[in-house]
């Protein structure tokens, strides 16, 4: 592929995750923290009764003033009201939000928020816009290096948070490629198996989103490459995402999005319909 001609990223991808962790104390969750600490000095509180004003613990409440932790959205506007922060710390609610994702993932998620469109292949784990959250749970415990219990919490929080791609409306237009080797893999075990092929099917029946199998006995394949992902966005920018061990990137140049455009379609017609698809996965669920 040629190289991309802007957004190349350097991260940790499924390996060293200490290389995508945000530092403590640094970049968008410090400056939250000052913020939220000069309001909370301002309103004469101190820790343990703001904590009680917005029910979180005194450790919690320092976490985040000191930039260790990532707020969630409803503490955030909890904490807006409580101090009368007259709308400042919710205005940075989506840069906060943002530092959830390890590094690597920030822009494309980004990007995956503005999608008008977007298609997904898959080789190994169901996609995260898919998961239930027991088997985001699952993958991100697997992870090594080990992640703390902390980001492992914050991982899957914004995981889920990602799929409100669902409810937006104008509904975009999703479609998945899943290697039939995903769907037999029991990450997390057969009940939390059980639970996401469940969970395929309700996405499946989905107006806007076509899911589509990729069975193992066949022999013309145009995605031995890998994964990727494919973004529209509301502009008519055209990106690509691509994963690989310790590195992640997204190619905007048209030569390189234009060739995995060429694969997907190929892959597409080599996979399962989507109807057939979701009789696999029914046939699938049923041997669970």
């Amino acid at each position: 592929m040629s190289e991309p001609t802007e957004l190349v990223h350097e991260g940790a991808v499924g390996g060293d995750e200490r290389q995508s962790e945000p530092e403590p104390g640094s970049g968008v969750l410090r400056v939250f923290g000052r913020q939220l600490k000069r309001f909370r000095v301002r309103a004469g509180l101190e820790r343990p009764e703001f904590g009680s004003l917005t029910g979180y613990s005194v450790s919690t409440i320092a976490a985040y003033e000191q930039g260790r932790r990532v707020p969630p959205p409803k503490f955030i506007d909890r904490a807006d009201e409580v101090l009368d922060a007259g709308g400042v710390l919710q205005e940075m609610k989506e840069e906060v939000a943002r530092a959830q994702y390890p590094a690597f993932f920030r822009d494309a998620a980004r990007l995956e928020g503005e999608a008008v469109e977007l298609h997904v292949y898959d080789t190994h784990l169901i996609n995260g816009l898919l998961q239930t959250e027991e088997y985001a749970r699952a993958v991100f415990t697997m992870r090594r290096p080990l992640l703390s219990d902390e980001t492992i919490d914050e991982r899957v929080a914004a995981r889920l948070v990602r799929q409100d791609i669902f409810n937006r409306r104008p509904m975009p237009t999703l479609s998945f490629v899943i290697e039939q080797s995903v769907l037999t893999r029991p990450v997390g075990g057969a009940y939390v198996m059980r639970g996401q092929l469940e969970q395929l099917l309700l996405s499946g029946r989905r107006r806007n989103v076509e899911i589509q199998i990729m069975p193992n006995a066949r022999e013309e394949h145009a995605g031995l490459a890998g994964p990727f992902t494919l973004i529209e966005t509301q502009d008519a920018r055209r990106i690509a995402y691509v994963e690989a061990y310790r590195h992640s990137r997204l190619y905007t140049d048209r030569g390189t999005v234009r060739e995995l455009e060429e694969q997907y379609g190929l892959l597409r017609a080599q996979a399962l319909t989507p109807r057939d698809s979701l009789a696999l996965i029914e046939e699938l669920l049923g041997e669970t």
